[in-house]
């Protein structure tokens, strides 16, 4: 399953927004409508934002190659500050803008045309080392995961988050190829239902047995000892080991704890944001009100009260027991263990 791919002149979205009930391809040559569909959640995933930032930088250089050297440049600065304000929190985003940026500063010779063919290279380059990176991260938390194990999963990290495979998911799937006779439990996740429509849409797909809870049923199903470990996604992990990931997170991280089950993050290492701290430096996207006022059309709460939408919360590394990324396991104390997978980048 991929979300997010180049075709016939075009990038390729599957949009997210109307899953599970109908499969709609959208096709993009548009740098601004690419940013609308990263802002209007038609992809998420911070993988998968990461790969449609890299190509939307690269319809953006289509759009001005015929333009002298000085205003090509200028328009490309301006493109890439527009899809940086399309969402705050997911890291990869900037990841992938920054290395399309560097391709432009760094290119010989100066010009338009021969840049903008290194950054259709350059998008290819970052859509195939996603997958590359998913699959190799699948490999090392598959370890992880015991035979018979039941694993809770929050949000939607899978393909429909990445290039392809996944990351929590990519886990979920390595273990099932694994033949660990394993099953999921996935968290709705309010207010977009990502859980419901993504996840569980994902895994009965592939075959993989899995049960829809809602998001506060959680801790009953880890008192009644249904599940074995957690394995979530995250949009940013600081250098800490605090992770930002999808609202909720934070409190099923408490919950592990509270009843001594492993709590796995999975990530790859352009999720990390090595120059950030901790957590606290986070900015996180505060969402429109209407998306926990009404669902599909249907208003749910009254007119006139106040509302609160964070689409993201911080889970302290206290309660990580793991990352699991592309270059292997990572184990606390983690700022120590996290610093490492910089060396070689």
């Amino acid at each position: 399953m991929r979300p997010v791919y180049y075709e016939d002149g075009a990038l390729k979205l599957i949009d997210q927004t109307l899953l599970p009930t109908e499969e709609v391809i959208r096709s993009y040559t548009d740098y601004r409508k690419i940013g609308e569909a990263i802002v209007t959640m038609v992809v998420r995933g911070a993988p998968a934002i990461g790969v449609t930032a890299g190509y939307a930088v690269y319809f953006a250089a289509l759009e001005f190659k015929k333009e002298p050297i000085a205003t090509f440049r200028q328009k490309m600065k301006e493109a890439c500050d527009y899809l940086r304000g399309t969402r705050p929190t997911a890291v990869n985003l900037f990841w992938a803008i920054d290395r399309m940026s560097t391709v432009i500063e760094k290119a010989e010779p100066q010009d338009p045309e021969t840049i903008t063919a290194q950054l259709k290279e350059e998008a290819d380059a970052i859509c195939a080392e996603d997958i590359a990176m998913c699959r190799a991260m699948g490999k090392n938390g598959a370890a992880l995961i015991h035979h018979g194990d039941t694993i809770l999963t929050h949000c939607n990290a899978g393909a429909l988050a990445t290039a392809d495979y996944g990351t929590a998911l990519g886990v979920i799937r390595a273990a099932m190829e694994a033949e660990k006779n394993i099953s999921v439990y996935a968290d709705e996740t309010r207010p977009l239902l990502q859980g419901a429509r993504l996840t569980a849409y994902e895994l009965h797909k592939d075959g993989i047995p899995v049960t829809l809870i809602t998001d506060n049923m959680a801790g009953w199903m880890m008192k009644q000892g249904k599940i074995n470990c957690v394995v979530v996604g995250a949009d940013r992990i600081t250098r800490n080991g605090d992770v930002a990931n999808k609202i909720g997170t934070y409190s099923v991280s408490i919950l592990a704890k509270e009843h001594h089950i492993p709590f796995y993050v999975a990530a790859p290492t352009s999720t990390i944001d090595f120059d950030m701290l901790s957590g606290d430096d986070i900015v996180i996207e505060e969402r429109p009100s209407d998306e926990i006022k009404w669902i599909k059309g249907q208003q749910i709460a009254p007119d006139g009260i106040r509302f609160e939408n964070p689409a993201f919360d911080v889970t302290p590394h206290q309660n990580v027991t793991a990352i699991i990324t592309e270059k292997g396991v990572v184990y606390p104390p983690y700022f120590r263990s996290i610093p490492k997978l910089r060396q070689d980048q």
